[in-house]
């Protein structure tokens, strides 16, 4: 029961801390690891799970997704064809080709969340015609379909780094893009997921799936209710430190 609630509490807190602002992968899989779930049955498990808290959380933020469908349907393909590509790697590669490089990609995002705001409105300036526009938006694809093979591999952090390369490129609040990035996160999951659940049924504790599931949902609701509310400045600071914390984490503790 104390193995149970621990996990189903992982699930809640992942959850939350996903919607706000991602690499609540971080809580959940070092929780599996600690009762003794092999990594790759506790890294499928848990994507599995988390994609409950991801449509909690889109639920939650929905206002901030209408005026935002056009980059959906311009994005969402680049993040699930990169999901595909990451679930087909997770299964052949050992874990550590992609999570030797995850502190590295935590410090990029966390960059980016930060000069944000400045390179729009440099970019803005410096956009006097479509091309510059057109060719950013292409960088912008390949980046989400970059991350989204990251997402289906692993995925932790992977919320951070959307925010960050979306405010590299769209001039939208970073409530709207955190909007963006949670709809595209939770696309990565499901999709990771079904590929799971297709070619690795013998790797899935479904037990594990349905407590972080439970947990996830609740919690992704509440972390929209609460992460809404913030301001843009302050959003960024719990980004920054959230992610910071993650970075400490990875580096000192595992």
């Amino acid at each position: 029961m104390i193995e149970f609630a621990a996990i189903f509490l992982a699930g809640v807190w992942a959850g939350g801390i996903n919607v706000i602002v991602g690499s609540g992968t971080l809580v959940t899989f070092p929780t599996l690891l600690l009762f003794g779930y092999p990594p790759l049955v506790a890294n499928i498990s848990n994507n599995i799970g988390m994609v409950a808290g991801g449509v909690s959380g889109i639920y939650g933020y929905r206002r901030e997704l209408r005026t935002n469908r056009g980059v959906l349907v311009r994005l969402a393909p680049a993040s699930i064809a990169g999901a595909v590509v990451g679930a087909i790697l997770l299964l052949v590669l050992p874990d550590e080709s992609f999570k030797a490089i995850v502190p590295v990609l935590i410090v990029i995002g966390l960059v980016m969340v930060l000069v944000g705001p400045a390179v729009q409105r440099r970019t803005a300036s410096l956009e006097h015609d479509g091309a510059p526009k057109k060719r950013s938006g292409i960088l912008l694809a390949v980046g989400v379909f970059v991350l989204g093979i990251y997402g289906g591999y692993f995925g932790a952090a992977q919320g951070i780094l959307l925010v960050g390369l979306m405010g590299l490129v769209l001039s939208d609040g970073i409530q709207r893009l955190n909007a963006i990035k949670n709809v595209l996160a939770t696309a990565v999951n499901a999709v990771a997921a079904v590929t799971f659940m297709i070619v690795a049924t013998d790797r899935i504790d479904w037990e594990v799936v349905a407590l972080i599931g439970s947990g996830a949902f609740i919690g992704g609701y509440l972390g929209a209710r609460f992460g809404r509310r913030l301001s843009p400045a302050v959003l960024r600071v719990v980004i920054v430190v959230i992610g910071s914390v993650a970075l400490v984490k990875i580096l000192v503790f595992d």
